[in-house]
């Protein structure tokens, strides 16, 4: 079978490899059961259309090898593009939920975006499965139809603090990224942790430098500012083509020798083969890795290049790979007429996933997952540079 995949926001209609599929969007009548429609919301335009595609990539591929279909049922997938934050992601989002009737909503690739569509699902009882960034929501925001099958934005950062406080001893660290919900969260989770533990920001008055995004085409001056700080070390998050001018301006800068860490998103899939040798050395959290040795990995990265998708797999695909693997499980555990009430309440009994990135489950209050962070360095392999794992680093979230 084939499903056939629909693209919104601005982009003509495509047919891409899967199930002819017409059926239903919020519910299905009593002679419909067997067929759902998924809305698929990420970065098709823009600065992290790279992103986007790889989370696009990861979703169909579940599909492709499950023959179309998740939780026994034909599937069809109505693509949109988020574009480059809020103002193209809602009204896409509101397109879905509204004309193309959706019964769940994933994807999405920027935490602004997340944090402002989930309003809408919220509103409207339909469970978004989020696939990449999550603001640090506070403990009084409602959650219970949103998932994410990724992580919390301050996570990466929470998972190097240590590792980087033992490193630079009692030297300082500058600390910089992009001025957007992303940035302040990411940057958020390294240095109050960082400073929890004793650690000290290089940058003047101990404030994050946060850069202006999207507009910011060049990082030397940011750079060059650091350098004057004389840090010990720098932790960024960056993603997309500005990680790319990033570190290449970072090789220029007068940082060039002084160590870099990152959230893996820095180094992470089509952006490590634009940086080329600029990115050597650099160290980075992440909580997946494509050379990780558990076998629901190496079927992942088989399929992923049987499939002729560029590279190797990334934390993008994986995610939204599994969030398939959810909405496959949950769809399972739905009798009769699929409702998105229903759908979101069988979410919640999914228990563990076998995953790429090694089993996990979701936090019963946060709906994120509990899983493993790994460190990881870019190193030659063979004629390629790649993200060679280190260690493990933590568990996030704690119990």
């Amino acid at each position: 079978m084939r499903l056939r995949t629909r693209i919104r926001g601005g982009l003509a209609a495509v047919t891409v490899a899967v199930l002819l599929a017409t059926g239903a969007a919020c519910t299905s009548s009593s002679d419909d059961t067997d067929r759902v429609r998924i809305g698929l919301l990420v970065s098709l335009s823009g600065v992290y259309t790279t992103v986007g595609e790889d989370m696009r990539r990861g979703f169909q591929l579940y599909v492709d090898t499950h023959d179309g279909r998740l939780g026994g049922r034909e599937v069809e997938v109505v693509v949109a593009d988020e574009g480059e934050g809020p103002d193209t992601a809602v009204p896409a989002a509101q397109k879905l939920l509204e004309r193309d009737r959706v019964v769940a909503l994933t994807g999405l690739v920027g935490g602004a975006t997340v944090d402002k569509v989930q309003n809408l699902t919220h509103e409207r009882k339909v469970p978004l499965i989020g696939a990449n960034a999550r603001p640090g929501w506070p403990a009084s925001r409602d959650l219970s139809y949103t998932w994410h099958t990724s992580y919390n934005s301050d996570e990466p950062g929470i998972a190097a603090a240590a590792y980087i406080k033992s490193q630079v001893g009692d030297g300082t660290v500058y600390a910089i990224g992009p001025d957007y919900q992303g940035g302040y969260d990411e940057l958020r989770g390294f240095t109050e942790t960082f400073s929890k533990l004793g650690g000290r920001l290089a940058n003047p008055n101990g404030e994050t430098m946060f850069t202006p995004y999207p507009q910011t085409q060049s990082f030397l001056s940011y750079l060059n500012d650091a350098a004057a700080t004389n840090p010990s070390a720098v932790y960024t998050f960056y993603a997309g083509e500005q990680a790319v001018t990033f570190v290449k301006n970072y090789q220029e800068s007068g940082l060039k020798f002084v160590p870099l860490y990152a959230a893996g998103f820095l180094t992470e899939g089509a952006v490590l083969d634009k940086q080329g040798t600029a990115a050597t050395g650099i160290k980075n959290v992440l909580n997946y890795s494509p050379t990780l040795p558990n076998p629901a990995n190496q079927e992942f990265v088989a399929a992923w290049s049987a499939a002729g998708f560029p590279g190797q797999p990334t934390t993008f695909a994986m995610a939204s790979y599994d969030a398939a693997a959810v909405l496959d499980r949950a769809l399972a555990g739905v009798d009769g007429e699929v409702t998105s009430e229903k759908l979101n309440a069988a979410i919640g009994q999914v228990g563990r996933i076998e995953s790429p990135r090694g089993d996990w489950q979701f936090h019963p209050e946060q709906h994120r997952p509990v899983q493993r962070w790994y460190l990881r360095e870019v190193r030659p392999d063979g004629p390629v540079l790649t993200n060679v794992l280190l260690q493990d680093l933590a568990t996030l979230p704690a119990s």
